[in-house]
């Protein structure tokens, strides 16, 4: 490998500001950055992390530093950014793995100040939608869950003290027609002031909460082995175990909808725990594929659209239906994540301000009108708005017709990401800019830590004292909870025996089907190297997408990517100790001859791709038991488009990529 492509780096790209940046100078910082991300990110922050110092203690001639990419998490330095433990960090990264899939360059600023803001023509995909439904589940579902428990803990008079001042507070504001005000004012401490937050709600572990009772129940994972998830269960690194959740949480829904898809309802439990074509034969909610239309044909329907004149319009109702829904999804969860951040801001963003701006602007005022206002005054004008809005309709067509002709971009005053959120992030705009930090310091943060180099989870239960719960239990109570329960040995033997006795047949059957998919999947691959030569593009780009059990994964990062372009093998590097920094791939036979240079300011669009297409790559994780090592396309500003194949470090690529450069990202 030459030595000129892994010597040195910039960090960042060399970019200028308006309107795409092509320039080879660095990315300007200050009032001249093109977005409050790129600002923040060549900022000289306070509290300092391993990577920070690093870039205060380079010049531009400095090699990049790995502080760890292929290292084990003990041994990766911490914190790698000032104020934010790697546990969080890498939380944040897994996250913005799965939720980042398409970006693409705008010449446009950002609403808010801050890219990565979803494209209002974004297309659907399922994948997107079930990126969206987890994020709905770990930060509205979870958030709700915990208010719900703390309302169930008031209630329960569990903690007497504390219930005792509400109710005393309650009541007396109750009497003095102050209640309002009471409310709004609790509300500001709780904004203004974090340390109220745990004074007037302590925290538990959700998993050890009963929503019922309020009292100590035992997690539904059977151990506490995370405190943040609602099932208790045991995790790796921290958030894990809720993401877990969220995984299930949408593979549930999956599986109810296709149940119900394939009509499966046991009108006679005798018949099919006693029958033995019922034991022989696969569950058919395993079978996704027309599973309705396998229901009607088995009873005799038509399911040809010759006969369901409702077939093709509902359907493509529902698919037509599908993008705004997710677009809503998402947006919820961006909201809540904006909230959040604004009252629990993660460094380097700004600490004090968003939450003084959401007290002073919105709070306050509320608070001022409480003390003046009535509940008549409130009724009366609430009513008035509701008949306004419903007879009104003239009124506001022509007001909403006259405010798109005199002020056409009318709807970005009203846009929270404009006014009272304004710089405040969502998780994914707070990860691109920690990411940038990395590139600016010229130390790209470590990915999480994977399979290979993490030890497995412990079921074990963390230690928990009595008096670490703010709930009125024993020491023996909260024993009982955290620790597994050891099931009797009578129900394990059971348990174990019945897969033997009822499920044997089907067992054998799924087998076969599995070996014969299996087979027919490895003489499909292994004809992939001859269409390959003969020309094929598609043969070309999945050979290396399956790679054999017993390979180990080249040594990547954070500088050299092997990978494949046109089926061929070679490495793709990041050179930043250029004039201007870019990437450069060179085929494995001739690596001081590059294929193809791109120069990192004139990327416009960087795209995940699979290494295999959606049902191949299902077929192949069923029937072999083995991953996919995706692609990477890149697109340059004249349109001209680089596939990466078998990139083993596919997702920390794209945030190298993404991170780098002075562009304004959309996500698409």
């Amino acid at each position: 490998m030459p030595v000129k492509h892994t010597a040195q780096t910039n960090g960042t790209s060399n970019l200028e500001h308006p309107p795409i940046h092509e320039s080879s100078g660095p990315v300007p910082g200050g009032d001249s950055a093109p977005t409050e991300s790129h600002a923040l990110a060549t900022a000289d922050h306070e509290e300092k992390g391993i990577s920070q110092l690093h870039g205060q203690q380079t010049s531009d001639a400095v090699e990049v530093k790995d502080l760890g990419w292929n290292e084990p998490p003990e041994k990766v330095p911490a914190p790698l950014v000032g104020g934010l433990p790697n546990e969080e960090l890498w939380m944040l990264v897994r996250r913005f793995n799965k939720q980042m899939y398409h970006v693409k360059a705008t010449p446009h600023l950002p609403p808010g100040g801050l890219d990565l803001n979803v494209a209002a023509e974004d297309e659907f995909s399922p994948d997107k939608l079930r990126s969206n439904v987890e994020r709905l589940y770990m930060t509205v579902i979870v958030g709700m869950a915990g208010f719900a428990k703390h309302i169930a803990r008031l209630r329960s008079w569990a903690e007497t003290k504390r219930t005792a001042a509400f109710c005393s507070a309650y009541f007396v504001a109750w009497a003095l027609d102050l209640l309002m005000p009471l409310i709004i004012s609790t509300l500001i401490a709780l904004v203004v002031y974090p340390r109220s937050r745990d004074i007037l709600f302590p925290p538990a572990p959700l998993a050890l909460v009963d929503a019922s009772t309020g009292g100590v129940k035992k997690p539904t994972a059977g151990v506490l082995g995370s405190y943040g998830s609602l099932t208790g269960a045991p995790e790796k690194h921290h958030g894990e175990a809720v993401e877990q959740e969220a995984h299930n949480f949408v593979s549930s829904f999956g599986a109810i909808a296709l149940s119900s898809a394939a009509g499966e309802h046991p009108d006679n439990k005798t018949q099919q725990e006693d029958s033995k074509a019922e034991n022989s034969v696969p569950d058919p909610t395993e079978f996704a594929m027309k599973a309705a239309d396998a229901k009607d044909s088995a009873g005799g329907g038509d399911t040809s659209t010759k006969q369901d004149t409702a077939k093709k319009p509902v359907e493509e109702a529902m698919w037509e239906k599908a993008r705004p829904v997710m677009h809503i999804i998402g947006d919820i969860a961006d909201t809540w994540e904006r909230f959040a951040n604004a009252l629990s801001p993660t460094s380097p963003f700004p600490k004090d301000h968003p939450r003084l701006k959401l007290a002073g602007a919105v709070l306050v005022p509320l608070l001022v009108v409480s003390i003046f206002v009535d509940a008549y005054m409130v009724a009366k004008g609430t009513t008035f708005f509701i008949g306004a809005g419903f007879f009104g309709d003239p009124l506001i067509s022509r007001g909403l017709a006259w405010l798109n002709a005199n002020v056409p971009n009318w709807q970005e005053y009203l846009d929270i990401r404009n006014s009272l959120l304004r710089g405040v992030p969502t998780n994914a705009q707070l990860t691109i800019t920690l990411l940038r930090i990395g590139e600016a310091s010229k130390a790209p943060l470590p990915p999480p830590p994977s399979e290979n180099v993490s030890a497995p989870p412990t079921h074990a239960a963390k230690p928990l004292d009595s008096d670490e719960i703010p709930l009125e239990a024993s020491q023996s109570e909260v024993e009982d909870a955290i620790h597994p329960d050891a099931p009797p040995v009578a129900a394990i033997a059971e348990e174990e025996s019945k897969p033997e006795q009822k499920g044997s047949k089907a067992k054998k059957l799924l087998s076969f089907f599995k070996g014969t998919t299996k087979t027919g999947v490895n003489t499909a691959l292994s004809t992939d190297p001859i269409k390959a030569s003969a020309g094929s593009k598609a043969a070309q780009n999945r050979l290396g997408a399956v790679p054999s059990a017993s390979a180990e994964p080249p040594s990547s990062g954070p500088v050299v990517f092997p990978c494949r372009h046109h089926g061929k093998k070679g490495v793709l590097y990041i050179i930043t100790s250029a004039a201007s920094p870019c990437v450069s791939f060179s085929y494995e036979k001739h690596q001081d001859k590059p294929e193809f240079v791109v120069a990192i300011p004139e990327i416009r669009e960087i795209k995940k791709v699979g290494g295999l297409g959606w049902k191949s790559k299902l077929v192949v994780g069923w029937s072999m038991d083995r991953n996919v090592v995706d692609a990477i396309e890149i697109v340059d500003k004249d349109g001209k488009e680089w596939l990466l194949t078998a990139v083993h470090l596919r997702d920390e690529l794209f945030n190298r990529l993404v991170a780098m450069g002075g562009q304004k990202w959309e996500s698409w």
